[in-house]
């Protein structure tokens, strides 16, 4: 009697819908992303389309690099240098030494905001005086005291009011 179950392949090829539900990305998002270049289907005998399961390690390394802040172009630009197949682990070596100094710059300049941010908010006095982020140079000193950078048109000030 012959085997009538069906030979199935090792990685079956997954449809836009797994692959929305396995990536968390909208499938609006992977048309997208398939426009741009950045991932690649194939199309079932029914027009459907059909993904190899390296595209979640795309739509992964795309989620994360956009995340961090590199812009779809620079993603677009480091995908394109890997080919149409499954990249190696070699390839995705490649791409992060390439980046390490850009992140290292990105990581450095966030700890920076993360250690002086609260040198402009945690006091409370909402003048900006000291904060480098808003007030560099303490430029705004010369406008008088108070939340230049939040008030909207000309504020009333204390000794005109007394008047």
């Amino acid at each position: 009697m012959a085997d009538q179950h069906p030979v199935r392949e090792p990685h079956p090829a997954l449809s836009v819908g797994e692959v929305a539900r396995r990536s968390g990305v909208a499938v609006s998002t992977l048309h997208f992303y398939e426009t741009r270049g950045l991932i690649a289907s194939t199309r079932s005998g029914g027009n459907q389309r059909r993904y190899t399961r390296d595209v979640l390690r795309r739509i992964a390394f795309i989620r994360v690099a956009q995340r961090v802040g590199i812009s779809l172009a620079e993603i677009e630009a480091a995908l394109a240098t890997l080919g149409s197949g499954a990249p190696s682990r070699d390839d995705w070596a490649r791409l992060s030494a390439a980046w390490r100094h850009d992140l290292d710059q990105r990581m450095a300049q966030l700890k920076k905001l993360r250690d002086t941010l609260d040198d402009c908010i945690g006091c409370g006095c909402l003048s900006l005086e000291r904060c480098w982020l808003r007030n560099p140079q303490d430029k705004l000193a010369g406008k008088g005291p108070g939340p230049h950078r939040i008030w909207i048109g000309t504020p009333a000030r204390e000794e005109d009011e007394a008047k």
